[in-house]
C-alpha cells in the first residue's frame, strides 16, 4: 500500500535517472518542469560510493531545492511495493535493499523509486503521448522488452514490483504466414529461463535473432531496418515476422488492461515506420477496433527517466 510523504507544500523536487553506466541528476521546481543539472557516473558496484555519489550531487545543487525536497529515482531495475526492496543487475549495489528508506537515511531527506519503465509511463501519461487517456499501457522496445501500466494517472504496482512486463512468458506463435509462406519459428530460449517470451523476439536483440534464423547471416538491428526502409527483401521478410509475432502479445495486453494509447519507449520506439506498421497490426488483432492511432511513439524518449521520476516526487507516495 502507498503511504503520502510527509513534505511541506509543493516543493522542488530532485530526480535522478540511474543506469548501470551514468545517472543524470535533475530538479523539477514545479509539474510539468524539468532542469537537468549533472550527469556523472555510476558507482553501480559499491554502496557507499552510490551513496556518495547522490549526495554530493544533492549537495552541489542544494540551492535549487529545499532542505526537504524529495529525491525521486528512475532505476534500471525492480522495486517491490510491499517493502520497497529493490532488485538491479546493472546496479547490483542496490539488490537487496529497501532502496528509498536506506538512502533517505544517508541523505536526511525523503526518497522514492521506481523502475525505469514505470517512470517513462509517469512520463507519457503525464505529460507525454498518454496525456488524457485514463489507462495507458507504455511498451518499451530497446534491447529488451518491457512495460508498464498507469491508470488515473498513476502507476499500478504489481505483486513484487511485475507490472506490464509483456515481454515474459511463453507467449509467442510457432507458425505465421508471410507472403504467402508459411513459417516455422522455434521458440527461442529466453535470459528469464523460459522459452518463447516475447523478449526474445521484440527488441533490437531479437530483431537479430530472427533474421539469423531466417536468412543464415548476421546483421546489426540498424541494417535490418535500415534495408527494410529501402525496400530489401530479406530485411522486409524479417520484419513481416517480427511484426506478425509481436502485434499478437500486444494485442492481447490491450485487450487485458483497456489501454486507449500504447506509447512506445526505447530505441525500437523513434523508428516511426516500424511503430506505425505496428500499429495497424495491433489495431486489427483488439476487440475495441480503434480508427485512430493506438500504438504510437513515446514522446519522452529522451528524458522520460527523469520526467516520470519527477512526476512521482510530486505525486508523493511511496511504497
Amino acid at each position: 500500500m502507498s503511504r503520502p510523504l510527509e513534505a511541506k507544500g509543493n516543493l522542488p523536487v530532485f530526480c535522478a535517472d540511474i543506469g548501470g553506466s551514468f545517472m543524470k541528476f535533475a530538479v523539477s521546481a514545479m509539474p510539468g518542469a524539468l532542469t537537468l543539472l549533472e550527469r556523472v557516473p555510476t558507482p553501480a558496484a559499491n554502496w557507499d560510493d552510490f551513496c556518495g555519489a547522490l549526495s554530493a550531487l544533492v549537495t552541489r545543487h542544494a540551492d535549487k531545492g529545499d532542505p526537504a525536497s524529495p529525491l525521486a529515482l528512475s532505476i534500471a531495475g525492480l522495486v517491490d511495493p510491499r517493502d520497497g526492496v529493490a532488485t538491479s543487475a546493472n546496479i547490483p549495489c542496490i539488490t537487496g535493499r529497501r532502496i528509498g528508506d536506506a538512502l533517505s537515511e544517508v541523505l536526511g531527506r525523503p526518497v522514492l523509486a521506481a523502475n525505469d519503465a514505470d517512470c517513462l509511463t509517469l512520463a507519457e501519461v503525464n505529460e507525454g503521448a498518454g496525456r488524457g487517456h485514463d489507462v495507458v499501457f507504455c511498451a518499451i522496445m530497446g534491447t529488451g522488452v518491457g512495460g508498464g501500466l498507469a491508470i488515473g494517472g498513476k502507476m499500478v504496482l504489481g505483486a513484487g514490483g511485475v507490472t506490464g512486463e509483456w515481454g515474459h512468458g511463453p507467449i509467442l506463435n510457432t507458425m505465421i504466414e508471410v507472403d504467402g509462406e508459411t513459417l516455422h519459428i522455434p521458440r527461442f530460449a529466453c535470459g528469464c529461463g523460459q522459452s518463447g517470451c516475447a523478449d526474445t523476439i521484440g527488441g533490437a536483440r531479437g530483431i537479430e535473432r530472427l533474421h539469423q534464423f531466417l536468412h543464415g547471416c548476421e546483421e546489426t538491428s540498424h541494417g535490418i531496418l535500415d534495408q527494410w526502409q529501402a525496400g530489401e527483401a530479406k530485411a522486409g521478410k524479417t520484419v513481416s515476422a517480427f511484426l506478425e509475432l509481436i502485434a499478437d502479445p500486444l494485442a492481447l495486453v490491450v485487450n487485458m488492461t483497456g489501454a486507449s494509447i500504447v506509447p512506445v519507449g526505447g530505441g525500437l520506439g523513434s523508428v516511426t515506420s516500424l511503430i506505425s506498421a505496428l500499429d495497424v497490426a495491433v489495431r486489427k488483432r483488439i476487440l475495441n477496433r480503434f480508427d485512430r492511432v493506438l500504438v504510437t511513439p513515446a514522446l519522452r524518449q529522451d528524458d522520460g527517466g527523469l520526467a516520470g521520476a519527477a512526476v512521482l516526487g510530486h505525486q508523493g507516495v511511496r511504497p
